[in-house]
């Protein structure tokens, strides 16, 4: 199966320049979360492909003007396209705005997602926004990752943890792809297409 993973900038190729070809293959569009609205909804019309998303903790609009056509995974174990996919939205808490948690507060999130995780048989495809803790997170108090998601990684072997949060500017060794475990994690800044 072919994802194409998106999160935090809106991809001039795919919006302002945009050309069906470069959607072509792609079996399911994943959005780690702070995207517009718009460019979502016109993802998911002109590619003719699910789109399954997470808000980001700039995603604020969302529960006014959702993205029309897509899917929300957010606290939510969703199937599509045969694929079980586990949302999590949001990051650390550092200045008390909406989509924020604290550590304590997203392992509720998850620990509230066990039930319908055992009735599933596990997951293949953990979406969150922000990263799990140690695993390509970063130091300030706005970009620390998550211990949760590293748990469920350890616990359910999900294929695939798609992330954002951190963009590929905020670090001169902005590293894509990571391995935690039997887990591929990819930080989707920006769109990148990976296959499971």
């Amino acid at each position: 199966m072919r994802l194409l993973l998106l999160a935090d900038e809106e991809e001039r190729a795919l919006w302002d320049y945009f050309q069906p070809s470069r959607l072509e293959g792609i079996d399911l569009i994943l959005s780690c979360g702070d995207l517009d609205a718009d460019y979502l909804s016109f993802l998911v019309t002109y590619s003719h492909v699910p789109l399954v998303y997470v808000p980001g903790n700039h995603d604020t609009g969302y529960d006014k003007k959702p993205p029309e056509g897509c899917i929300n995974a957010d606290g939510r174990l969703v199937t599509c396209q045969g694929v079980r996919i586990v949302g999590l939205g949001g990051c650390m808490r550092y200045n008390g705005g909406a989509q924020q948690y604290t550590d304590q507060a997203m392992t509720l999130r998850a620990l509230g997602l066990l039930p319908q995780i055992w009735r599933a048989g596990g997951f293949d495809i953990l979406l969150t926004h922000a990263p799990a803790r140690g695993c390509g997170d970063g130091t300030d108090p706005a970009h620390v990752g998550f211990s949760v998601f590293r748990r469920l990684m350890e616990r359910y072997s999900p294929a695939l943890m798609a992330h954002g949060h951190l963009h590929q500017c905020y670090d001169p060794h902005f590293q894509r792809e990571r391995q935690f475990a039997s887990t591929r994690v990819v930080n989707a800044c920006g769109r990148v297409i990976v296959e499971i």
